[in-house]
């Protein structure tokens, strides 16, 4: 369970099956196309397919480069996948199937980081939620549109 009030999310309707949505957000080679953020830069070492436990690496920036490792904290086919790096917060994606298509959620939760209510200071889980929005944005046409030429 979440705690929702150290923690930022956003939602999007994408017209097309769970399954679909899954697969893109299960192949970690397509992170950096729906990155909504700008600091996923490539360089995907990792499994095809991203499942429970698996373990995923990439080149990021956020002023400076550098890499970063991420493991598979939860998972439920088709429905929900979350990870983590070596702090304790998590992205998660929750898919829930609406009227022909599926209601994707995104969450960045802060609530298991040490003094959480400090870290939401920071300034970091909004700049989130402004990444997440765009993301999702971002994860929509991919889905509905086919990749960008």
């Amino acid at each position: 369970m979440v705690d929702t009030s150290y923690a930022v999310s956003g939602s999007v309707v994408v017209q097309a099956s769970p399954a679909d949505v899954f697969a893109v957000l299960t192949d970690p080679r397509l992170h950096p196309v729906i990155d909504g953020s700008g600091t996923v830069r490539g360089r995907i070492v990792g499994p095809e397919r991203l499942q429970r436990g698996s373990r995923f690496g990439m080149r990021m920036k956020l002023g400076v480069g550098y890499r970063i490792s991420n493991s598979v904290v939860e998972y439920e086919q088709d429905r929900l996948i979350a990870w983590k790096h070596f702090a304790p917060h998590r992205w998660r994606y929750e898919l829930v199937e609406r009227d022909g298509g599926t209601e994707v959620t995104e969450t960045f939760d802060y609530s298991r980081f040490p003094l959480p209510g400090a870290f939401a200071r920071t300034g970091i889980p909004e700049r989130n939620r402004r990444s997440i929005d765009a993301t999702l944005r971002r994860l929509k046409s991919y889905v509905e549109n086919g990749p960008a030429d």
